[in-house]
């Protein structure tokens, strides 16, 4: 009997083990594979948010085979309904120009199938999904969405809304309106006993209240929201609840907790491919760093966070949503003109009935009004098609510059470069081959050997530069930091300090970037090696219209009265006058010397 009852159990833990082992969606997988078409789609559009979010990989599989089902079936609302959950999973994989496609098809099915409710819910995701590009827009499709269900009297779906309404004036600034709704909301959720909505409350109260400096409330509501979290096995929501006491721990200027934090985010975002908030950890933990003066961890997380982050790619997608937003704003005035169109018709053939001359008249008017459009139509055409082209010569002319600019630096880098390097390997075979007592002819190839050396370094700086039509200040930064760290190696007496203040999206041409950073080099250097300095105190700070860098030490300097300005320092005024920005050198003997540089944004 015992031997009996020993195999029950070692049977029931082995199956228990493996029920654990298999995702959600590869049961939900397993179960409809040999299912009628109709019900296997039935059973994808049921398949439920937090479900598919703890596997984003598998689920969004899945998905994709319910989108075709729905279009061979020529079932238009389930399509809608697959439309909206593919929207959610773009969000999770950060690909934002995708997720406005998505949502904004799903709007249209929707609308155009009189689902006024359904349609309600999406204008809320799609407000939702553009907050960071348009938050004018986003807050208009929020109230649209507000008052499409409230007029419905459903709870279980204005909850959500009012939640994320909440979110949006907490990102405007506003964070009593903030509080008011994200407390709404959790009154609707205690209710409807709804534990995942739960979750997302107690972690959006958090944020409110750290953004009103109350951070003892904040840690309470957070801490609520994780132990939901961990006991419904939400991997997106666990994730994102420790970037929510990141994000507070940071607000308390505790950088060494937030950092912690911050690695237990990113490292669940990672698993589970939650890409955007990947990005957004590495990118506080830099700060963090930046926080503590440790900047060669800070240099290491920024070029995580600038690998996950392509700026370019960045500029697309934000062109991309703004095209989709006018492409959806047209064909909806578009259609209201239609729907004008066809009421108009009506009134007049309810004229015609009563009154000859009405017809005659409206029939006319009818005609005009049809010939006048037709004409507008025809030169807004020949207006496209000229500004299409125009478009294609400029696209064309930059496609011939960039390759004429990626030849150039592949020649400078195969030719120069390698030639370059053969003259270094020579130089060092001549120092063996060398009398060992010839110090002078030694010493004079280590000064070519040196100098060599720096011409290779110069020369993949502008390699850098020209490989890139614009630099971000992002990329910037990261070279910045990069020098800082090479300077350190030769520079062991001297402490760097480097504060950046600079938070909005700078973008500089390749040969703006490249002369500050030369005349930022040069300073440095300069600084190294004749200054006698203990200090380099780098600081970088914005207003509306300029971006300031100023370089201070505490070395020996020097009088500019006295002292004849070298080609150094004259290369540097050079460099910056030629990108319209303006240089002030200042420097009193045993002070030290200041240089700041101050040029226009964009």
């Amino acid at each position: 009997m015992k031997l009996r009852l020993a195999y029950f159990f070692i049977i029931f833990w082995i199956c228990n083990f493996f029920a654990q082992k298999t995702s959600y969606s590869d049961s939900l997988q397993n179960a409809i594979t040999n299912l009628p078409k109709e019900i296997q789609l039935k059973k994808i559009v049921q398949f439920p948010y937090d479900k598919f979010v703890g596997d984003i990989s598998n689920s969004e599989k899945i998905i994709q085979k319910g989108k075709d089902l729905a279009i061979s079936l020529n079932d238009s609302l389930s399509l809608a309904e697959i439309y909206f959950k593919l929207s959610q999973i773009s969000a999770y994989k950060d690909k934002n120009d995708q997720k406005i496609d998505y949502i904004l098809t799903a709007i249209k099915i929707y609308e155009n199938l009189g689902e006024t409710l359904k349609a309600g819910v999406a204008y809320g995701q799609l407000g939702y999904s553009i907050k960071r590009n348009d938050m004018n827009k986003a807050f208009y499709y929020m109230r649209m969405s507000i008052k499409l269900i409230e007029s419905t009297n459903d709870n279980t779906l204005i909850d959500p809304i009012y939640d994320n309404y909440g979110t949006l004036h907490l990102l405007n600034k506003n964070a009593d309106s903030a509080l008011f709704y994200h407390k709404k909301s959790l009154v609707l959720k205690k209710q409807l006993k709804d534990n995942i909505g739960l979750g997302y409350g107690y972690a959006n109260l958090a944020d409110t209240f750290s953004e009103l400096k109350k951070f003892n409330i904040a840690k309470k509501y957070i801490d609520s929201s994780l132990t939901i979290r961990q006991k419904l096995n939400d991997n997106y929501g666990i994730a994102v609840s420790y970037t929510h006491i990141g994000d507070i721990n940071f607000a308390e200027k505790k950088y060494e907790e937030a950092i912690n934090n911050f690695k237990k985010s990113g490292d669940l975002a990672k698993k589970y491919k939650y890409q955007h908030l990947e990005k957004y950890c590495a990118e506080l933990i830099t700060q963090c760093y930046l926080e503590l003066n440790d900047y060669k961890n800070a240099f290491t997380y920024n070029k995580i966070f600038q690998t996950l982050k392509d700026s370019t790619t960045n500029i697309q997608i934000n062109t991309r949503v703004a095209e989709l937003q006018i492409e959806f704003e047209t064909e909806k005035k578009e259609k209201e003109i239609a729907q004008q169109k066809e009421q108009l018709l009506k009134s007049e053939l309810e004229i015609k009935n009563k009154n000859l001359y009405a017809l005659l008249l409206g029939s006319g008017l009818l005609i005009f009004s049809l010939v006048s459009l037709g004409l507008y139509k025809r030169q807004q055409h020949k207006k496209r098609e000229y500004l299409n082209q125009l478009q294609l010569k400029e696209a064309q002319t930059y496609s011939k510059l960039q390759d004429q600019r990626l030849q150039i630096s592949r020649d400078l880098h195969d030719n120069i470069g390698s030639q370059l390097t053969f003259i270094i390997s020579s130089i060092d075979n001549l120092k063996f081959l060398t009398d060992a007592t010839n110090e002078k002819l030694k010493n004079k190839l280590s000064e070519i050997n040196q100098f060599a050396t720096s011409t290779i370094a110069q020369l993949r700086d502008t390699i850098w530069a020209m490989n890139k039509s614009e630099i971000t200040f992002e990329d910037f930064y990261s070279r910045t930091l990069a020098l800082i760290e090479k300077a350190k190696l030769v520079s062991e007496n001297i402490h760097f300090n480097i504060e950046n203040n600079v938070t909005s999206k700078i973008i500089f041409s390749s040969i703006k970037g490249m002369n500050i950073f030369r005349v930022f080099q040069e300073a440095i250097n300069n600084t190294i090696k004749y200054a006698e300095a203990t200090e380099i105190y780098i600081h970088i700070s914005e207003n509306k219209n300029s971006i300031t860098f100023l370089i201070n030490d505490n070395g020996k300097g020097f009088d500019k009265n006295t002292t004849e300005l070298g080609n150094g320092l004259e290369n540097m005024e050079r460099r910056i006058l030629e990108i319209g920005g303006e240089i002030f050198i200042n420097s009193e003997i045993n002070k030290g010397t200041s240089i700041k540089i101050v040029c226009p944004k964009n």
